[in-house]
């Protein structure tokens, strides 16, 4: 698992977000506060407070090509 911290400044950052996760097969959960949703439900990441910044736990040792993919968001 590997764990780090995103930002996510718009709507379209959001759904850009979101389909990059989806293209894969492993869990991706967002953490914002005691609130823990799953990255793939854009409606799940517009329920958090996204004016700080969100922890992201990827559960996969293999995650190098996603986290590639997402480098702009880490913040």
């Amino acid at each position: 698992m590997k764990s780090f911290n995103i930002i996510l400044k718009s709507i379209n950052d959001v759904k850009d977000f979101v389909n990059m996760v989806n293209k894969y097969d492993f869990d991706v959960d967002l953490t914002s506060g005691r609130y823990v949703v799953d990255a793939k439900s854009i409606m799940g990441i517009f329920s958090l407070d996204l004016a700080k910044p969100i922890k992201v736990d990827v559960h996969s040792d293999d995650c190098e090509k996603f986290c590639d993919e997402i480098k702009n968001f880490i913040q």
